[in-house]
């Protein structure tokens, strides 16, 4: 099975050779097409939900940044340096189905981040162009029709084919923080030379909240609001497979590519705090707190409202066409991380249709989605803040969760206490948010639902699949087969129980008189031992032993029954060279039961489900092992 994550771009894919990494400094800037946008339009929402308390939340979300989120995702980065960020530390920790079930449903919070992602920053795109005066009287009333437009461009580029593109993502990094920290410089220079603009804030904050102790405490409940600004940390290990190493990286411990992330997660977080906070300050103290409201001219764009106030039309328009183009290229980096996550994950499972596999159908799927999310949401920027937090807040609270049990796992007590905490602070975040905008889990719930309804008719449908990936032969398997290879190969399934010697010459005795196999045909005992019956596809290695000195016997582990027999029964008609025959008993039950048990459970009523698997991999009949029930 191809997984078409490792050969696609973006966030989530593998580099193709070892010889392509890059530095870390420049992957950074793919990982800045999400998390650095994000300053296009949290300053205007964090105005909104905190007023004149915006720089001090603002204060707690930094702080919460540098000693929460950055110390957990640096563990995440040397716990999964393969890019599976800490969803794969989760899936490692959980087993069977509830293991699966979890992943899925981390994956409905996952596309709900990325899906987000892409239409709230071409609605902030689109606000950037609407309130641009040049194209204002144009275009205002139609922003819906114009953010349709942009998510249809981005779904158009991966129609034609989505290059890597990592330059592009520097340069437009580059000149985005660039210009915006000449809007910052210029807007603290206002601030800081107009002494009655800190004097009238102060004086309305304590008119407003009074009490100091009142002002902290209420930044700190109003702190999961401004939840956006954490965005980008998840992309952050996603992107790992990109970053170069160091000549002594191992596949199992790069520790290079450990160390390059780290750098790149430690910076980034930095950046955008010191960003976070001086947007946040000359956004609250020189925009009336009216122009954040709906409508207003600094809403979705409080820094570009300061960059034409200040700077001048041209100026302005320079940064709205760079804003634009960081947050449209955004919304690429979040489709190519869709277009990898998924297969990452679902056709593992056995949870994905065959279309799945291919770019072009799943761009039309996300790209409808996402058509639909705008026209629902009226490609409004601050009614999908919600539901992004929500995404983002999910998968840094899992990130916690996974951390505190590793470092709990490894017996490291100061560093569980620590995770813990920073655990407890971000499920109460993530639970404030829910209770404060629950659009963000409605929407979430959608998608769970749609993957977990498409994922298991999807396996139910490819439940006849020859699920195994190679057949391989232990020396005593292979010698049973070459030496009944002159003659009719029997196979006689066996589940195995006691394993006595009675059992084995019950066995024979039973399927020779139900079958009239002469008693000079060899036999050999084939026995399938069932592991986790959630896995869909996995290697099959055949084991030769001799029981109680006379009966041949062939185990395996799998996760069924059935596609391991099927897939063993090809393999020696390869290895032989002649069709093999095989003979099962009848199971008494309810056949819907029993295809429950195999679903679920891997076994179930073999014989049928073998002949079944068998028709679907060997189509030529002349070709097919012989199956026989009695």
């Amino acid at each position: 099975m191809t997984d078409i994550a490792k050969r696609q771009p973006g966030p989530h894919a593998e580099p193709e050779s070892a010889d392509r990494g890059r530095p870390w400094w420049r992957v950074m800037c793919l990982t800045g097409l999400d998390y650095f946008s994000t300053l296009g339009y949290q300053p205007g929402i964090a105005a909104l939900a905190a007023g004149l308390l915006s720089p001090l939340a603002t204060v707690v979300l930094v702080v919460v940044t540098l000693v929460g989120a950055l110390p957990v995702y640096r563990r995440v980065a040397a716990e999964s340096p393969h890019g599976q960020g800490s969803v794969a530390m989760l899936e490692r920790l959980l087993t069977f189905w509830k293991g699966k079930l979890f992943v899925l449903t981390l994956l409905g919070f996952a596309a709900t981040d990325f899906l987000i992602t892409i239409t709230l920053s071409a609605a902030d795109a689109t606000a950037h162009l609407v309130e641009n005066p040049h194209v204002a009287d144009v275009l205002r009333g139609h922003e819906v029709a114009v953010t349709l437009v942009l998510v249809g461009l981005l779904g158009a580029v991966f129609l034609k084919g989505f290059t890597e593109a990592i330059g592009l993502a520097v340069v437009l990094v580059g000149a985005y923080l660039l210009l915006s920290a000449v809007v910052v410089a210029v807007g603290l220079w206002h601030v800081f030379t107009a002494p009655h603009v800190i004097t009238d804030w102060t004086t309305a904050l304590i008119a407003q909240r009074g009490n100091p102790l009142v002002m902290v405490a209420v930044s700190l409940v109003i702190f999961p609001k401004l939840a956006l600004g954490l965005s980008g940390f998840e992309t952050g290990v996603a992107v790992m497979p990109h970053i170069e190493g160091k000549p002594g990286d191992t596949e199992e411990r790069p520790t290079g590519r450990i160390h390059g992330a780290r750098k790149l997660l430690t910076t980034a977080a930095v950046i955008m705090s010191v960003f976070l906070i001086t947007s946040s300050l000359i956004t609250t103290l020189l925009i009336p707190q009216h122009a954040f409201q709906p409508g207003g001219a600094a809403n979705g764009r409080a820094l570009a409202y300061l960059a034409h106030q200040y700077l001048g039309s041209a100026f302005g328009s320079v940064y709205d066409a760079v804003t634009i183009a960081i947050l449209w290229f955004a919304g690429a980096s979040a489709m190519a991380g869709l277009l990898n996550l998924m297969p990452r994950y679902l056709p593992r499972y056995g949870m994905a249709p065959h279309w799945a596999r291919a770019v072009r159908p799943m761009v039309l799927v996300f790209t409808l989605i996402a058509f639909l999310v705008t026209w629902l949401f009226k490609a409004n920027v601050d009614a999908q803040g919600g539901a992004y937090a929500t995404g983002v807040l999910v998968l840094i609270t899992s990130a916690t969760i996974a951390v505190t049990i590793a470092a709990r796992r490894a017996r490291q007590r100061g560093w569980t206490l620590g995770f813990g905490a920073i655990a407890v602070v971000f499920l109460y975040t993530t639970a404030a948010n829910v209770v404060e905008r629950p659009d963000g889990v409605k929407i979430g719930a959608c998608f769970i639902g749609g993957i977990m309804a498409v994922s298991l008719l999807s396996r139910a449908a490819r439940a006849f699949e020859l699920r195994v990936s190679t057949v391989t032969f232990d020396d005593m398997a292979r010698r049973f087969i070459r030496d009944t290879a002159h003659r009719k190969i029997r196979f006689i399934a066996n589940k195995p129980q006691s394993c006595d010697l009675a059992e084995y010459r019950d066995k024979e005795q039973e399927v020779r008189a139900d079958n009239d196999i002469p008693p000079e045909d060899d036999i050999i005992f084939v026995e399938v031992t069932v592991a986790d019956p959630s896995e869909f596809e996995s290697d099959l290695r055949v084991c030769g032993k001799v029981m109680h000195d006379r009966y041949r016997v062939l185990t395996m582990e799998s996760a069924t029954v059935a596609n391991a027999l099927a897939a063993m029964l090809l393999a020696v008609r390869d290895e032989a060279g002649q069709r093999p025959h095989i003979h099962f008993e009848w199971t008494e039950g309810n056949p819907l039961a029993h295809f429950l048990r195999f679903f679920l459970f891997g076994q179930g009523e073999v014989a049928p489900v073998t002949r079944e698997v068998l028709r679907e991999a060997e189509p030529d009949r002349t070709r097919r092992p012989h199956i026989h029930v009695g």
